[in-house]
């Protein structure tokens, strides 16, 4: 009986959490008559596909359409994903292998960093991205997530690093390994699991933005996704057929990056790696 009682409380935990969800790709299924009928069904009666191709075929903006936008926040979020996970990667090894001096308080100061709220930086970056002489480019938004995700990235990894027995690498450099091959043979392998929950994190964070998209960026042509959505919304009325289905073509990309790494996603990789 206990274990039938906590999956139900699991299985109802999951439907709360997924009913947002399926009433978002439900609702971009009806036509406008359905979305806005004094008694909304939890099925569409007549699904249609007309709101996924007026925002797949019309401009939001004159010359610019949704893959114009989606390009935009693809690359944004792909180079933070890279860039973060190879210099979180090399900090996080050298502070969990190495000693130096102040060592402690770069540690703490990652932890300061995640407790400064965005909407306190805003200003000071926008002032240092001009001059930088990066406003109004994607380079700025990669730089500022990059900034952002590297704390979380650099604290989390430094646990995997940590965790990997030293006497691997001892005995890869005693088989005649060099720093590099034992760094891309030895501990790369063992530490990507974490590297990849931290590519989730950065992914996220990259995807997501809003703020300093809409504060950086003043070329229509390089808005991101988020900046887009905006657009569906009104002064006195809002698409919102056309809302959920931009909704759900944004939310496909974080799902299936979810999907593809998931089965890395284990950590017992260090364990068995011990054992042999």
């Amino acid at each position: 009986m206990k274990k039938v009682a906590l999956n139900a409380a699991g299985l109802l935990v999951a439907l709360f959490a997924a009913f947002p969800v399926y009433w978002m790709v439900a609702t971009s299924l009806k036509p406008n008559r359905e979305i806005f009928s004094a008694t909304p069904r939890p099925v569409p009666a007549k699904p249609t596909l007309e709101h996924y191709r007026e925002i797949l075929t019309g401009n939001l903006i004159p010359g610019v359409t949704f893959a114009d936008f989606f390009l935009n926040s693809a690359l944004v979020a792909v180079a933070t994903v890279l860039l973060s996970g190879l210099v979180a990667l090399l900090a996080a090894t050298a502070v969990a292998r190495f000693r130096f001096r102040l060592r402690t308080t770069f540690l703490i100061l990652l932890l300061v960093v995640q407790m400064i709220p965005l909407e306190a930086l805003v200003i000071p970056l926008f002032l240092m991205i001009q001059r930088l002489g990066l406003y109004n480019t994607l380079p700025s938004l990669i730089l500022t997530y990059l900034g952002f995700s590297l704390p979380f990235a650099v604290w989390m990894l430094r646990g995997f690093v940590a965790a990997v027995p030293k006497e691997l690498e001892e005995a890869a450099a005693i088989d005649g390994a060099s720093r590099a091959q034992t760094f891309r043979k030895v501990l790369f392998p063992l530490v990507a699991p974490g590297l990849v929950a931290t590519s989730i994190f950065s992914f996220i964070t990259a995807w997501n933005e809003l703020i300093f998209a809409l504060t950086f960026i003043s070329d229509q042509h390089k808005y991101t996704l988020p900046v887009a959505m905006t657009f569906f919304f009104g002064r006195d009325d809002t698409a919102w057929g056309s809302v959920m289905a931009a909704s759900t073509l944004f939310t496909l990309p974080v799902i299936v990056f979810f999907l593809l790494v998931q089965r890395r996603m284990v950590s017992g990789l260090v364990a068995g790696a011990v054992k042999g």
